[in-house]
């Protein structure tokens, strides 16, 4: 009976361990649980307008739609913070994904920007930030992504043929790369524009710039 006291010692010292690693655990959990979503894996990028260097070992996705005004916010307030701390520094590689959430006017603007893509890949994120550029501050609902517009957009870019454009968007050339997009829509379930997914984490608020850099400086010490 004298080991008695001593093991009882021991078992409730392991008890007190056992509760602190859950805790721990709960709370990482928690902790995650606010930053975003974690999946499985990470979608893949190949084939994607991609800016930065490809050898960057963290990869950011905006899932956006060239109708969307939180796009075109997120785009002026949130995305050259994150140029300038991260892909400029060859940090992150930075990738978008098209979503079809506004009807036509969503696809002929995907159409377009992948056309652009296939055509001049140096040209891609010029016409992106322009065609986002032409987006109305108000009434965002009126019809303004026409093939007129793009064209219009386009001739405002260097080294874009825009007959080339022309031909493409009539025969939904780049129709493939769209269906793409689509299905990694739905595979990772996005509900709203943008969604920010860093590696396989998918952001809760993509507006919330303290998280997006807590995210990937995580991500950056884990790889």
């Amino acid at each position: 009976m004298k080991g008695s006291p001593l093991k009882i010692i021991v078992i409730i010292t392991l008890i007190v361990v056992a509760l602190i690693v859950v805790l721990v655990v709960l709370n990482n959990n928690s902790s995650q649980s606010k930053l975003g979503t974690t999946f499985e894996d990470q979608p893949s990028i190949e084939g994607q307008p991609t800016l930065g260097d490809a050898d960057a070992p963290v990869t950011v996705v905006e899932f956006g739609d060239f109708k969307c005004p939180s796009c075109k916010a997120w785009g002026e307030t949130i995305y050259p913070q994150l140029v300038s701390d991260y892909v400029d520094t060859g940090k992150v590689k930075f990738s978008f994904i098209n979503v079809l959430f506004h009807g036509e006017e969503s696809k002929l603007g995907s159409l377009a920007a992948e056309s652009v893509y296939n055509q001049n890949p140096e040209a891609y994120w010029d016409f992106h930030k322009e065609l986002f550029n032409e987006q109305p501050s108000e009434n965002h609902d009126s019809k303004w992504i026409t093939t007129e517009k793009i064209l219009e957009v386009a001739k405002s870019v260097s080294n874009i043929d825009t007959e080339k454009l022309k031909s493409d968007i009539e025969t939904n050339a780049a129709m493939n790369e769209i269906n793409k997009d689509t299905e990694l829509v739905n595979k990772f379930e996005v509900k709203l524009t943008p969604t920010i997914m860093i590696n396989d984490i998918m952001i809760e608020d993509p507006f919330d710039y303290e998280v997006i850099k807590q995210v990937i400086d995580k991500e950056l010490e884990d790889n």
